[in-house]
């Protein structure tokens, strides 16, 4: 088989594929330019909000910090003033347990009647552990000359 063609330049068919191909080209290039501008709007876009969103917080989180620190001044100022109306309770450990769940008052026992079981030997241990002639003499409710005594017989 022969071809028409032979003999003749090619020149005019690879022309017009050569400006399709260009044009194919040319257009790529244009929306990969576009894709990379958007992308980069958005991308200023999200950093301006996110920078917007901070100085948000922040000035919530400083606006909640004053009204905090005016409420307890406001706090502090109404403990003083009772404070200086009303001498001030002894503290009180706090209950656990039972007692606390079910909100039974602790009654506060008369121990005035009282007396402390005088064990000698108890005593010599508890001097040995550096406790004072005089803190033993007011825990047993004996004189201090008492005590030395029984320190001085063990």
């Amino acid at each position: 088989m022969m071809d028409d063609s032979w003999g003749r330049k090619p020149a005019a068919l690879r022309v017009r594929a050569n400006d399709r191909e260009a044009a194919r080209a040319a257009d790529r290039e244009r929306r990969a330019l576009e894709r990379a501008a958007s992308a980069d709007a958005r991308i200023e876009a999200r950093a301006a909000a996110r920078d917007a969103a901070s100085q948000a917080r922040e000035a919530a989180r400083t606006a909640r910090r004053v009204e905090e620190e005016a409420r307890a001044a406001v706090r502090r100022e109404a403990a003083a003033t009772v404070a200086e109306e009303e001498p001030a309770a002894p503290r009180r450990r706090r209950s656990t347990g039972a007692i606390a769940r079910t909100g039974m008052p602790t009654e506060e026992r008369d121990t005035r009647s009282y007396r402390t079981v005088v064990d000698e030997d108890r005593i010599r241990a508890l001097a040995k552990r550096g406790a004072s002639v005089t803190g033993l003499a007011g825990a047993f409710g004996l004189s201090v000359a008492e005590v030395e005594a029984v320190l001085a017989a063990g």
